[in-house]
């Protein structure tokens, strides 16, 4: 069996988990109704709760298709819903790009994500994987049980592949890594002088009340995502979309606020901003 053969073959099982963990999110996940209002499928439907039903039978619909994916006996006509419904992604994408840029396109149910390139090779990789199952000539366990170290490669492969593409990287490995890195080099919003912290909240809400929050807030698409402190200021992270049209782009706004300051002690707090590509990390605006 040719490598290409079997990953034809094992495009069954391999779809059929992008599909079963992006409909389960969508369908049982708890952000599901708090991000339907933020996706372009809102303003396509003109209602949120609309959004968030439609969301949530869409998951449905990819779990009953992951499983008919993986069940006995096989045949082209899952492949050939995966491949319908990766084509309809697209088709939506390119109107969520068109229409609100800005918004999350409501692929994954992960909040707060703005639309990315990311997503539109997600839905080719739904369609290109629905294609592959649809022409498939053995069961995905009889290729799997004949070649199986090859195939437990093959899937770990996409399975990484399809991580490095979810909707929310900074979440799960970039925020980290850049986290590690900016505490080794030195934070660029950095510097010296903490009094002692205040809640997270009540910086927040200073942040909020502030002047340099009002100038970039039209970018701010997303609540608070990550926090930390260093050399006496309270580093606070949202995801926002700097540009608009299709210069959009996805980027990250960092915000640097004295920790010992609260409406208690300051009115106008000293505050620091940056904005940096969410993508490359290079710097984008910034402002002190």
């Amino acid at each position: 069996m040719s490598a290409l053969a079997l990953v034809r073959d094992l495009a069954p099982l391999v779809l059929a988990g992008m599909l079963g963990s992006a409909g389960a999110g969508k369908l049982i996940g708890r952000g599901t109704a708090r991000q339907a209002p933020r996706t372009a499928l809102a303003r396509l439907l003109r209602d949120g709760g609309r959004a968030a039903l439609a969301l949530r039978a869409l998951g449905a619909v990819e779990l009953l298709l992951a499983a008919a994916l993986l069940a006995p006996p096989p045949g082209p006509l899952p492949g050939a819903a995966g491949a319908f419904l990766g084509a309809g992604f697209l088709g939506y994408l390119g109107y969520a790009r068109a229409a609100a840029p800005g918004s999350s396109c409501g692929c994954t149910a992960r909040p707060d994500t703005p639309l990315t390139w990311r997503a539109f090779v997600r839905a080719a990789a739904v369609l290109a994987g629905g294609a592959a199952a649809a022409l498939a000539q053995q069961p995905w366990w009889t290729a799997a049980a004949r070649r199986p170290a090859a195939a437990a490669c093959l899937v770990l492969a996409a399975a990484a592949a399809l991580t490095a593409l979810s909707a929310d990287p900074d979440r799960r490995w970039r925020m980290p890594l850049r986290r590690l890195r900016l505490r080794i080099t030195g934070h660029p919003l950095a510097a010296t002088g903490a009094r002692t912290a205040v809640p997270v909240a009540a910086t927040v809400e200073l942040l909020e009340r502030s002047r340099a929050w009002q100038s970039v807030s039209r970018v701010v698409r997303s609540a608070l995502l990550d926090h930390w402190d260093d050399g006496g200021w309270r580093i606070l992270q949202f995801a926002g979309v700097y540009g608009g049209g299709p210069a959009a782009r996805p980027v990250l706004v960092l915000f640097a606020v004295d920790a010992g300051a609260s409406l208690d002690t300051v009115r106008e707090p000293a505050v620091r901003v940056s904005v940096i590509d969410a993508d490359s990390g290079a710097p984008v605006m910034a402002t002190a």
